[in-house]
């Protein structure tokens, strides 16, 4: 394997890791939202057509604000990965020996000596100056963009594959058993969100699982009580 094919393959990894930790915390998202919002609800009715529409209308505004934001957010990196890339090809094109030493000195930077890095250089500018240039001085591989469509979708999906969770744990049990029930699914699926997100950041899953599950019963304690108060009060 060359070393273009190696950089390829571990750009690609790092993009797949990405992708699947930001999936996770989409997930994780819906649960703790839509968990704290139908806990809340539960604590101050028991009709299940009301918390089922609470818990529905979470979940879609949850899901579609979430793939709205993704899509701006990652719309505007993409915006600016692409000036960054038509800047480099017009100083390319208007000062090519500059730009050559450039790289020759970034790549000096990286530990070569100065002879391997100018050859590398020119061999690199040679082949494609601007591929050379993106990944080396402004670390963007030009041929995999940040795509928003497909963040859109992927936060949307994740958030609501997460919501679904609590949604369901709420209105499928009786009156008595709704809350506890969903306590106990929230609880595990924050625990299990902890873990697969400790190991794809390489962080202990100790504290992660405490993080995320702590604030998940406080999202809930706080929401039912405020709800109990509310039902009581009306």
């Amino acid at each position: 394997m060359t070393a273009a094919e190696s950089g390829g393959q571990s750009a690609a990894i790092s993009t797949r890791l990405n992708w699947l930790r930001a999936g996770v915390l989409g997930a994780n998202d819906g649960i703790i939202s839509t968990a704290g919002l139908v806990v809340g609800v539960a604590g101050a009715t028991t009709s299940r057509s009301a918390i089922m529409a609470a818990g529905v209308a979470g979940l879609l505004a949850g899901a579609l604000s979430m793939a709205a934001g993704e899509y701006v957010s990652v719309s505007s990196q993409r915006d600016s990965e692409k000036a960054a890339l038509d800047t480099e090809r017009q100083e390319l094109a208007d000062s090519p020996e500059e730009e050559l030493e450039e790289l020759a000195g970034l790549l000096a930077q990286r530990g070569l000596s100065a002879a391997v890095a100018r050859e590398a250089a020119e061999q690199l500018t040679e082949r494609d100056a601007l591929r050379a240039h993106a990944r080396v001085e402004l670390g963007i591989n030009p041929d995999e963009l940040a795509n928003p469509w497909h963040a859109a979708l992927a936060s949307l999906v994740a958030f609501t594959v997460g919501a679904l969770l609590p949604l369901l744990a709420i209105v499928l049990p009786g009156p008595s058993g709704r809350v506890p029930v969903t306590v106990v699914a929230v609880l595990v699926a924050l625990t299990l969100c902890g873990v697969l997100s400790a190991r794809l950041g390489g962080a202990p899953a100790g504290r992660a699982v405490l993080r995320n599950v702590a604030g998940g019963v406080v999202a809930m304690a706080v929401t039912y009580a405020v709800g109990t108060w509310l039902g009581g009060a009306v």
